[in-house]
């Protein structure tokens, strides 16, 4: 039997899939169901009047849009805060301006990359040639 102490409680389990205990797995499906529950008859709340209206924690509510439980399309008007900036957002974890930066910052990234490669491979080519010349001007069997 393979046990663990749930990261929730506390307490020790038998593992499982979900890696939390029964009772705190049961909390978060209620939590989840209440949210669903609200959302059928407040479609156009928010996300803080979700929060309010369910009785849930807006971190978990996000945690539940992220994991795709709460699909935005059902829930128009819920919105999450960016994970980088904070700005709200109707879907994903950033907002397009971090998204365009972090792409421009790996673009910048695989562009140092490949400079330092060719630079790397320059100093190493042009070592080797000139070790290879003095070999062969120096080397064994050479008259000079």
């Amino acid at each position: 039997m393979n046990l663990s102490n749930c990261p929730q409680c506390g307490k020790v389990y038998v593992k499982n899939n979900y890696e939390l205990c029964p009772s705190c797995l049961r909390e978060i499906e209620d939590q989840y169901r209440k949210c669903v529950e609200h959302l059928r008859k407040n479609r156009g709340c928010t996300l803080q009047e979700l929060s309010e209206g369910a009785g849930v924690p807006i971190r978990m509510i996000t945690r539940f849009i992220r994991e795709g439980r709460i699909a935005t399309k059902d829930a128009p008007n819920v919105l999450t805060p960016c994970e980088s900036c904070g700005e709200l957002i109707r879907e994903g974890t950033l907002c397009a301006n971090c998204r365009a930066k972090l792409s421009r910052d790996v673009k910048h990234m695989h562009e140092d990359e490949r400079r330092k490669e060719e630079r790397h491979a320059g100093e190493f080519g042009s070592t080797y040639m000139k070790d290879r010349d003095k070999h062969d001007k120096h080397g064994p069997g050479n008259s000079n």
